[in-house]
């Protein structure tokens, strides 16, 4: 009669013969997934743990074998229940990574001076502005603002061309003027209609856009902060007030290696300060660099980051954090409608690999397995023998 002796877990090497069988009493290294081991900053990925399993045959003349590739179906054991039994489960397994992301308004750019003078006027902080409407004034010549991703950097007037022609034309006819075509060609037609626009601002009406009239964003701005007072003596590149979007938002920022997280339209999990769950997409990836802290030693070298900016589905779930911290998991892995199992149950082969103890009524039999994903405690597992509703075993 065979008996099987109890293994002293404390031993890597201990190992368990279940007649022809020898099963690993410890989990081998590389049993985690690719990239488990490498620390991030912030980062608070759900902990995946490989556990050790015994296998002991408690009757007499139990037998359990592996096939002689070592890979397919065992023949059955009899008697040597498992005490516990678990489910192989077919599902969507996620592996997700979750970082600190701060609720607010997304990311702040400055607005800045192109042109000397006084400083006469300034948009309110928290208000917003909308196309056509002033952030500041110079000399109490208004400074609009006008929506567009390339920001100004000349004189516009007639006999010009180009994208930046456009793009103003495009926020002329916006605003309601006409008589002109919006394209790459500044005309007399346009002229025109910038007189009519300066006289409405109350401008010196040259039909001429002067740089440093208009401040292009992307659409409308909230008005952030103040960098200088009305009042103030005006220098050319001096910023005189901070913006943002005016939509609430999340930001998070990503370390370089982790910029494979950051694609856009992709969906995440933000967890709110109030405990709920809402669904976010990435709307906007940016690389930004930070300046490097001072300290004792000096400055440190400056860090490059990945900037990521999150719209939640409902933006009502936001309302009354006006700035606050929050959870956002990003998706690092998925696999759909997969075998899965309790990490728990995987048996660590001493041929190599890892097997599971199925059960079949009174009777057991291990067989080998191929992983994949591990996630949220379960892991993706394949194999001739496995199906959807099969009983593994559970061991101690």
């Amino acid at each position: 009669m065979s008996t099987t002796s109890e293994p002293d877990l404390r031993d890597p090497q201990s190992r368990v013969e279940v007649g022809s069988l020898s099963v690993d009493a410890t989990a081998p290294a590389g049993a985690a997934p690719a990239g488990g081991g490498r620390k991030r900053r912030r980062r608070a990925r759900t902990p995946l743990v490989i556990v050790s399993a015994v296998v002991v045959a408690a009757a007499a003349g139990a037998a359990v074998a592996v096939g002689a590739d070592g890979r397919t179906g065992g023949t059955a054991a009899n008697g040597g229940l498992p005490p516990a039994t678990a489910q192989v489960t077919r599902q969507t397994l996620v592996d997700s990574e979750s970082f600190d992301g701060e609720l607010g308004y997304g990311a702040t750019r400055s607005a800045t001076l192109r042109t000397a003078g006084t400083l006469t006027s300034l948009a309110a902080t928290g208000s917003q502005v909308t196309r056509g409407k002033p952030l500041f004034a110079v000399d109490n010549a208004k400074v609009v603002l006008l929506y567009g991703s390339l920001p100004a950097y000349r004189t516009l007037g007639p006999g010009m061309s180009g994208a930046d022609v456009r793009q103003f034309e495009k926020n002329l006819k916006a605003l309601g003027y006409t008589g002109f075509t919006a394209d790459d060609e500044y005309t007399s037609a346009t002229a025109d209609a910038v007189r009519r626009w300066q006289e409405d601002l109350g401008l010196p009406e040259t039909g001429r856009v002067e740089l440093g009239q208009v401040v292009y964003a992307d659409g409308a701005v909230r008005v952030d902060s103040h960098k200088a007072d009305v009042g103030d003596p005006a220098q050319p590149g001096q910023a005189v007030l901070t913006y943002t979007g005016t939509a609430r938002v999340v930001t998070v920022s990503l370390a370089v290696d982790d910029e494979r997280l950051a694609k856009r339209g992709a969906k995440v999990n933000v967890s709110l300060p109030n405990g709920k769950d809402v669904t976010g997409t990435i709307t906007n990836t940016e690389t930004v660099i930070e300046a490097g802290s001072s300290g004792a030693g000096g400055a440190s070298d400056p860090e490059t980051k990945i900037e990521v900016t999150v719209t939640v589905a409902d933006p009502k779930a936001l309302t009354g954090f006006e700035q606050a911290s929050a959870k956002v998991a990003f998706t690092a892995a998925e696999r759909r409608d997969v075998l899965t199992v309790p990490v728990a149950a995987l048996l660590a082969l001493a041929e190599g690999g890892y097997g599971v103890q199925l059960v079949e009524g009174s009777a057991t039999r291990i067989v080998a397995v191929e992983t994949g994903l591990f996630a949220s405690g379960r892991v993706e597992v394949s194999g001739a023998e496995l199906a959807e509703g099969a009983t593994v075993g559970m061991p101690t």
